[in-house]
């Protein structure tokens, strides 16, 4: 490096110059210790350089470091955040299902309470009102058998053969014989459509008594049409899953064949417990209108519990001409041949895919 292009020398010669000129020999003589120095700095720059470059990297490598550490440590817990909103969802998930059972059995308990202590009256009082339905209704069979026994000897009798024929009215009705499959009876299958449109389309919830009152829908009259027009009147129909449903298709066919027959038309029930009977007896009130006089040995409607004593009333009401509709429950698991031998019966067939309600 050359001395004349270095400022700091030039200005420490310049200071150092004294005005004696007897002193320039020395001036003369220092004057290359006066640049050895300023080598000597820069080299000492230069080495000062080169440590804070290499410093510098350091750093750099350092902050590097840092940074991916940094950026590690991010990823990390996001990994952690994320699996625990995943487990708190589940917990939450958890929790909400543990709640909605804990309410199902507060539910649950809360109606076995009502049914333990305030449902049992109810549910008692139900099952005595039909126990005593059943019974009158079978007390006024037993007196109406007793009535038609051959009590008064046969002499008595025989001297009395008029009031005997006079205890009947002279001329009668034939006993109706309905057959509603067949091309003849076009009136009677005209009617019975247009009674079915009526209670699908303008139910009438306020009519008279033996009309239906309730809500008929597409699925009721298609059952109601094929017992009166494919099975003629005589068959089976597969239960509509519950009672109170075979109740209000019972009730449609009895409501029609009242407006086709009138009172010659006696609708017979058969179930195998009391209790089923009165569920007959108030689901038919309630669809129909009637009341608790309606039924009866001697009214229009009447309750039986086992096939014997029905099908002996059945016999006697056609001997009187009446026409005579019975009505069996889906809990019978066998049907007497005897019922088969009537006019109009209609029979509800247990679904073996459902499940057989009490």
């Amino acid at each position: 490096m050359n001395s004349d292009e270095l400022p700091t020398p030039k200005s420490t010669f310049e200071v150092k110059l004294s005005p004696r000129p007897n002193l320039g020999d020395n001036v003369a003589d220092s004057a290359p210790n006066g640049i050895a120095d300023p080598a000597q700095r820069v080299a000492e720059l230069e080495r000062q350089e080169q440590a804070l470059q290499q410093e510098i990297q350091a750093l750099q490598l350092t902050l590097k470091q840092q940074q991916d550490q940094l950026a590690e440590t991010q990823a990390t817990m996001g990994r952690l955040v994320q699996e625990g909103l995943r487990e708190l969802e589940q917990r939450k998930q958890t929790l909400q299902i543990a709640v909605e059972q804990l309410e199902r059995r507060q539910e649950r308990i809360r109606t076995e309470m009502r049914t333990t202590f305030a449902g049992v009256s109810q549910d008692l009082a139900i099952r005595v009102q039909g126990f005593k339905d059943y019974l009158v209704g079978s007390l006024q069979d037993l007196v109406n058998a007793a009535e038609e026994l051959q009590l008064v000897p046969e002499a008595e009798e025989a001297e009395k053969p008029v009031a005997v024929t006079e205890a009947r009215p002279a001329e009668r009705q034939a006993a109706p014989n309905p057959q509603f499959a067949e091309q003849s009876f076009q009136d009677q299958t005209k009617q019975i459509r247009s009674l079915l449109d009526r209670y699908r389309n303008s139910p009438d919830y306020y009519g008279p008594p033996w009309q239906l009152r309730r809500t008929f829908e597409p699925v009721h009259a298609e059952r109601v049409s094929n017992w009166f027009f494919t099975q003629g009147g005589r068959g089976a129909l597969r239960t509509m899953g519950s009672r109170l449903q075979n109740i209000l298709v019972s009730a449609a066919i009895v409501s029609i064949l009242r407006r086709l027959y009138g009172n010659r038309l006696r609708t017979l029930i058969l179930a195998n417990t009391p209790e089923r009977l009165g569920e007959w007896r108030r689901g038919l009130q309630d669809c129909l209108g009637v009341s608790r006089a309606d039924f009866g040995p001697e009214q229009g409607i009447v309750l039986f519990e086992a096939p014997e004593p029905l099908i002996q009333k059945a016999d006697r009401l056609v001997q009187e001409n009446q026409l005579p509709l019975i009505i069996v429950d889906d809990t019978e698991d066998q049907i007497s041949l005897s019922l088969l031998q009537f006019s109009l019966w209609l029979a509800f067939a247990p679904d073996p895919q459902m499940p057989r309600f009490f």
